[in-house]
């Protein structure tokens, strides 16, 4: 089911140094969004659908200020409805732990402009600050945690921008022969991998390269029904689809992966087989208060 959306709440761009104070906003508007008409910019500017930071409006004439923020929303002409629902795990007064399902993006991305978990939690609770600490795929499932405050955000950010928070993830694959045979023989198969990560085509995939290693996972088969394998994933580093392209690149990749081994071409969603990677635990040591935090969620199994 589909409807057309705006979004509740504003995206913003920011006006760098080198932009010309001689180019009015919707110029420049324009040339960062090509994909959107010019008539679309013009009629939203008539609408007061684009202003500045402080809620002033803007019109068709008004100039760009350099290092200035330019706040807009997002539309979208078919909004597509995710037939899945989050769950609060835990709150407290700064933040939250929040199981997002399978398919729902986390913020407003390509067609989801509402439809998307953290605009889910805003509605909920009733908190227009929520936001956040960290990112997770919209193919992925698993836990979140979410700031309540502002000025709480970079406190919990950093701990998965330092390392501070452990991360366990879980995903079933189909087994290589020399993994099965391996777990045969010895009742369980390990993998740590290090390797550099760059930017592939198109450039929302990644690709292993040599040099420098810049990402590193630790990966236990842990399970094994006939041909496929249940494994513990534990990304120390954080790059994305850092897991997917490891697991690939052992030859396993992930179940229903519609990225990786090959891109999949773009369809309406039916919501059906969904990427068989969860992420199943999270454990941290509170910044703020020291209280020592460890959650789960029911973990994958093989059916």
């Amino acid at each position: 089911m589909s409807s057309s959306a705006q979004a509740a709440q504003p995206s913003y761009i920011f006006i760098p140094d080198n932009v010309s104070s001689q180019l009015t906003v919707v110029d420049f508007l324009i040339q960062q969004f090509p994909h959107v008409s010019a008539e679309t910019w013009h009629q939203r500017i008539k609408q007061s659908k684009i202003h500045w930071q402080d809620n002033s409006s803007l019109n068709l004439d008004t100039l760009c200020r350099p290092r200035q923020r330019v706040y807009y929303y997002r539309e979208v002409q078919q909004e597509t409805k995710v037939p899945f629902t989050e769950r609060i795990l835990f709150e407290n007064d700064r933040f939250l732990i929040v199981f997002k399902p399978h398919f729902l993006p986390v913020t407003p991305s390509g067609n989801y402009v509402n439809e998307c978990l953290v605009h889910r939690l805003r509605i909920k609770t009733g908190i227009e600050t929520i936001a956040p600490a960290h990112r997770l795929d919209k193919d992925t499932a698993g836990l979140m945690l979410f700031t309540k405050l502002p000025e709480c955000r970079n406190t919990y950010h950093s701990l998965f921008k330092d390392g501070n928070i452990h991360k366990q993830y879980q995903a079933i694959a189909k087994l290589t022969p020399e993994a099965r045979s391996e777990f045969t023989q010895r009742g369980q198969q390990h993998w740590e991998i290090k390797d550099k990560l760059v930017r592939g085509e198109p450039s929302f995939l990644v690709k292993q390269t040599s040099g420098e290693a810049n990402t590193h996972s630790k990966i236990r088969l842990i399970q094994v029904k006939g041909d496929y394998g249940l494994f513990e994933l534990e990304p120390i580093t954080g790059k994305t689809h850092q897991l997917r392209v490891h697991m690939l690149g052992l030859g396993m990749p992930i179940l229903n992966d519609r990225f990786y081994p090959e891109l999949q071409p773009k369809s309406e969603p039916t919501f059906e087989n969904p990427l068989n990677l969860l992420a199943q635990k999270l454990a941290f040591t509170d910044p703020i208060d020291q209280q020592n935090h460890v959650f789960t969620c029911s973990a994958l199994t093989l059916d």
